[in-house]
């Protein structure tokens, strides 16, 4: 199929659809799943929980008046489930990948099932003024939450994506998108309630698929969400690549240190990445997480893509156990990478405040 988006000067474009910068991603064959599955049986993964998913009552007052706080909002960030976050930061609402079914699957009669609740449900949210959708797959780009979303009270949300998926969304009659190829900023003016917010679609090492036929077509990433009180940072879903070291250089000159330094939060995955030789060029695992931490530089980072969908071998509770590992091998204090309960909000320090 012929990608309708390529630049030949660009290194991640390709004729026919997309490519990582740094390792091509190759799709698994039919004998290497299977291999996976047949592996799994007999060591008996994924092993049963050894400790409950923390899941706590969101704190809706907090979070509602936030909301309508327009310009003196407190930044924070609300942990939904899986990868979904609500950001809280400028005035607007800021949802990521948002994933409110029972299962990330085309149909929900199969696939992955929910282990956890949503830590909100659709109706408990706030307006949602922006969704940050890194990519297609069903675990990231839910159709019925999307549809959901669009028909909030107040009009539908800015959907920010990559390139690819405007079309997706064109035949289900949503048309309120945004696409940015890597590297690509788009804008949002300050009004009388809301700063100004550049958001920037950044690499990752990932690949996409909606059907058995379209793999590549559209293309992924993550996103930096620059405001005049807050950085904020989100992987999206990816594996360790020389990318992230790019995007310290990219917006170093933005974050020197008399401009408040780093980015304040990392929204950083830490989960679905077992066995290794299946995963590894497509997911992290928790050190490789913290690699990333260390790599873009970043003041605090916050757990996610773990407890919710039960998506590869190890154990649903196991990425926080093997995230406390990493920290303390690689010298990290464990408050500076965080893990929440579903749920839980974390109060992002004001970037401007602390410059004084």
């Amino acid at each position: 199929m012929k990608n309708r988006y390529y630049n030949p000067a660009k290194k991640h474009h390709r004729p026919d659809g997309f490519q990582n910068n740094y390792m091509s991603f190759q799709g698994k064959r039919w004998h290497e799943i299977l291999r996976w599955r047949w592996q799994a049986w007999r060591a008996g993964h994924p092993r049963p929980l050894t400790d409950p998913i923390p899941v706590i009552e969101a704190d809706l007052s907090f979070i509602q008046a936030n909301a309508k706080a327009g310009l003196s909002m407190q930044p924070a960030a609300t942990w939904i489930g899986h990868i979904t976050v609500l950001i809280q930061i400028a005035g607007l609402n800021i949802l990521t990948d948002p994933v409110f079914s029972e299962r990330c699957f085309p149909v929900q009669w199969a696939g992955p099932k929910r282990q956890t609740p949503p830590g909100l449900q659709l109706d408990q949210l706030p307006r949602i003024d922006v969704v940050l959708l890194s990519h297609n797959h069903y675990d990231h780009m839910d159709e019925p939450s999307l549809a959901r979303l669009t028909q909030q009270a107040g009009g539908a949300p800015l959907i920010v994506c990559p390139l690819g998926h405007k079309a997706w969304f064109a035949k289900r009659g949503i048309h309120h998108v945004v696409e940015l190829d890597w590297w690509d900023q788009h804008t949002l003016p300050a009004t009388e309630r809301s700063e100004r917010i550049e958001i920037t679609l950044t690499p990752a090492q990932h690949w996409s698929a909606r059907t058995a036929t379209d793999a590549l077509q559209s293309l992924w990433g993550g996103f930096a969400v620059i405001t005049r009180n807050c950085h904020l940072f989100f992987a999206g879903d990816t594996a360790y690549s020389h990318d992230f070291i790019d995007i310290r250089q990219h917006f170093a000159p933005a974050q020197r240190p008399e401009l408040g330094g780093g980015f304040d939060l990392a929204l950083l995955p830490i989960g679905a990445y077992e066995p290794r030789w299946f995963m590894k060029d497509q997911h992290v695992n928790p050190e490789e997480s913290v690699q990333i931490f260390q790599d873009l530089g970043c003041k605090l980072a916050m757990a996610v893509h773990w407890g919710t969908f039960q998506l590869t071998d190890e154990a649903l509770d196991e990425p926080p156990r093997a995230l406390a590992h990493a920290l303390t091998r690689a010298r990290v204090v464990s408050d500076r990478f965080r893990v929440l309960a579903i749920g839980q909000t974390l109060l992002i320090p004001d970037r401007h405040v602390n410059r004084g």
